[in-house]
């Protein structure tokens, strides 16, 4: 046996996890595979199993993060796969996202639970007052002993606000939420150490950092060819939840009884670092920037070592065109983005701030103009 393989055997070994047995609040993401057939079409006995198991632990409180809205509106629209362009894909998410939640509604409802249904885009969650209020919509659904299910608002979302997959969303989901688990459950039981189909391939038991996963080809592509996802953005998933001190299982749908239970099932990545303020994980994460400002070599020094705001004086260009409360990027002089941040100010009105005090700017535009750029709050460090 392999100094790799033996770690894993003995990472496997009896007992049960502890950190993921006593969590509380857990958000549990389901991807379409699990949910629908190949041909579209949401399958009933599927998410009742499903159901059957979140619904034994009401010691607990659970996020669900549901995939399958575009898969489920494939059938009734008369598709025979899953549309590449970004019209049909809302079209059928449009209808699937009403059959979704009809069916979660009624599944639920055998055991006296409501649902309330939450959709996001990323532009949602990267704007302050938007944040603010997803968060306490989920508290508030969480506190009256609702189920929220969430899923991308495809039905509105271009490519520039997108998520791109649900498991990057349950990520962020399980942050905002300030939950003690996230699980990602799918058609695979865990992340492998080669292709499972391969004989002498193993399952990777544990993911203490990063590190252990040095060597490792991770695939792309999931089974039933419905969803976006495959173990890539699973394990981009799980990583920043971990980063974010929230530890991860990655199994199958079939095994998430033992999952929630803390059994030995699937993969278990362990936290790798601490909480962050809540918002510039997103901000981090789930944003898209709409330009770019480029800073001095004063202002990049400022604001990665001494975590200032962006003020006029230290801008030297700007790129892109973008609006008063977009993400945008902060780059240094060679082109590289030091920082991710939220403008306080219209494209076309910086040019005119640049190289400025805010004292002389106040003095001669009014009081409206003496306040940063970008706010040291409202600003995440891409490079440290």
């Amino acid at each position: 046996m392999s100094e790799g393989a033996a770690r894993r055997a003995s990472a496997e070994g009896g007992g049960r996890r502890e950190d993921v047995a006593d969590a509380r609040r857990i958000v549990v993401k389901v991807g379409s595979s699990s949910l629908t057939t190949a041909a579209g079409g949401l399958d009933a006995d599927r998410v009742d199993a499903l159901v059957d198991v979140l619904s034994k632990h009401q010691d607990k409180e659970i996020v669900l993060v549901s995939s399958g809205a575009i898969a489920a509106g494939l059938a009734p629209l008369g598709l025979d796969r899953r549309p590449r362009d970004l019209a049909r894909q809302q079209a059928a998410a449009s209808v699937g996202q009403g059959l979704l939640v009809a069916r979660y509604t009624a599944s639920f409802a055998r055991y006296g639970r409501r649902v309330g249904q939450v959709l996001l885009t990323s532009d949602d969650t990267s704007r302050r007052a938007h944040y603010r209020n997803a968060c306490r919509t989920l508290d508030q659904l969480l506190a009256m002993g609702a189920v929220p299910v969430v899923n991308e608002n495809d039905t509105v979302a271009t490519d520039e606000i997108r998520f791109g997959d649900n498991d990057r969303l349950a990520a962020l989901v399980a942050h905002l939420v300030r939950a003690d688990l996230l699980i990602l459950l799918s058609d695979v039981d865990g992340l492998y150490d080669g292709d499972p189909s391969t004989p002498g391939t193993s399952r990777i038991a544990e993911v203490r950092s990063p590190k252990d996963l040095e060597g490792i080809s991770i695939g792309s592509a999931g089974k039933a060819g419905v969803g976006t996802g495959g173990m890539v953005t699973k394990v981009e998933a799980a990583r920043i939840a971990a980063a974010a001190g929230i530890p991860v299982i990655l199994t199958s749908t079939v095994h998430a009884a033992d999952a929630l239970a803390g059994g030995r099932t699937g993969t278990h990545f362990l936290r790798t670092g601490r909480r962050s303020a809540d918002r510039l994980l997103w901000l981090a994460h789930a944003s898209t920037p709409r330009g770019a400002l480029v800073l001095d070599d004063g202002a990049v020094h400022a604001v990665l070592e001494r975590k200032s705001s962006l003020l006029p004086a230290g801008i030297a260009s700007v790129e892109g065109e973008f609006s008063a409360g977009d993400p945008v990027e902060l780059r240094d002089g060679s082109g590289r983005a030091v920082a991710r941040g939220v403008v306080n100010f219209d494209a076309r009105e910086i040019p005119r701030l640049m190289g400025r005090s805010t004292r002389d700017l106040a003095r001669e535009l009014g009081p409206a103009y003496e306040r940063e750029v970008v706010h040291r709050d409202d600003l995440v460090l891409l490079h440290h």
